[in-house]
């Protein structure tokens, strides 16, 4: 019977996998590029103007700067739902980033002996 489970499982992934296939931004038509979720008619006509106009998409950042309405955090969301540019799902950049913030701890501060002078 675990068996069985573990393998519905496994094929349940395998079927999902294929079913949302990398849209390729560079060779897409409008339909495909309307599968991506996040993609409307509007945009993926926008992308389509301006991949005619001034040719194929370099990178993702490339992308974020010509086609209006595309930034960072919507290049992550077309990136999970799909959309790659020349084989490459979008990487969150790092140069620039803001540090970390530091860890809150219950720790009491401790405070400095007190010196008395005479």
């Amino acid at each position: 019977m675990l068996k069985k489970v573990l393998l519905a499982a496994a094929s349940f992934c395998l079927l999902c996998g294929a079913a949302m296939a990398a849209v390729e931004i560079n060779t897409a038509d409008q339909a495909a590029l309307d599968s991506v979720v996040g993609i409307g008619p509007a945009t993926s006509r926008a992308i389509l103007e301006e991949r005619k106009k001034n040719g194929n998409f370099k990178d993702w950042a490339d992308l974020e700067a010509r086609v209006k309405g595309v930034g960072e955090k919507n290049s992550v969301k077309l990136s999970t739902g799909g959309l790659v540019i020349n084989g490459q799902s979008h990487q969150p950049a790092t140069a620039g980033a803001k540090p970390a913030k530091p860890a809150k701890t219950n720790a009491t501060p401790v405070k400095a002996a007190e010196t008395r002078s005479q």
